[in-house]
């Protein structure tokens, strides 16, 4: 399928859609014209009569995805008003995939962190390596994380483990992401594209309609709605993103040392 960026991906194999992260030189991180990349790429897969099934993964075979592509953020993400023109490409890009009707499968081999992990959160089964890698660095650079990511989390693993993922900013290991329900599987070792594949192929075998019917019962269940409280916090991760904090925090990870944060 031809998109706007070659950092994009999208390929269809007997029912399934391969999704691919492309910029393995920065571990997949995920610059605006990816974001971009995502949306052409999910209409294209929604659009596809013949894809019955969605998988994403990163290129290269270290990394998932290792987040937003922070050396674009004194460029396109600077302050809040940057922050909302840029975060409206990407969430475009995370809508087209979270809308999509067709299952969603995230194929995760190294690191899954920030924006990344957010990506994968779209997902509706997460099968993941034995040596991956998953974290929410936000509290190490001063940034504020978006609700809708930090909803997606709490449903998934519940309030007190998302509260200590964003809290600590810490790395979990795979076992650890498993045991908290922040992955539905561990693929054995060397076998994470043929578990994905063969699991792939057997939902793309079974009866479209019923697997449709399935993902938008479910969605309907956990789905949120936007309320006073969601655009209080918008105010906070607004906040955040004017900070001197923020300005330090991207200063620290450009220049390889620990950040210095004076809360304002």
């Amino acid at each position: 399928m031809p998109l706007s960026t070659s950092k994009i991906v999208a390929e269809v194999e007997g029912g399934v859609g391969w999704l691919t992260f492309n910029n393995p030189e920065r571990r997949n991180a995920v610059s605006l014209e990816m974001w971009q990349g995502l949306a052409d790429a999910a209409e294209a897969f929604e659009a596809d009569a013949q894809v019955r099934v969605v998988v994403m993964r990163g290129a290269g075979g270290q990394s998932f995805a290792a987040g937003a592509d922070i050396s674009e953020f004194e460029q396109f993400r600077a302050n809040a008003e940057q922050k909302e023109a840029y975060g409206k490409i990407a969430a475009r890009g995370q809508l087209g995939l979270v809308q999509l009707t067709k299952p969603l499968v995230a194929m995760i081999e190294g690191f899954c962190i920030g924006g990344g992990l957010a990506l994968a959160l779209t997902a509706d089964v997460r099968i993941a390596t034995a040596g991956s890698r998953f974290g929410i660095p936000a509290a190490k650079l001063g940034l504020g994380y978006e609700y809708a990511g930090i909803a997606a989390l709490a449903r998934l693993v519940g309030p007190s483990a998302a509260k200590d993922i964003l809290f600590s900013a810490r790395f979990l290991a795979a076992d650890e992401a498993l045991r908290i329900g922040l992955v539905n599987t561990i693929a054995g070792e060397g076998q994470l594209l043929q578990q994905v594949r063969a699991y792939a192929q057997g939902i793309a075998g079974n009866a479209p309609l019923t697997v449709h019917a399935a993902k938008a019962a479910v969605r309907a269940f956990e789905r949120y709605s936007a309320t006073p409280e969601a655009e209080a916090i918008e105010v906070l991760v607004n906040r955040c993103f004017d900070s001197e904090d923020y300005r330090e925090g991207r200063r620290a990870f450009m220049d390889k040392r620990i950040p210095v944060f004076k809360g304002r």
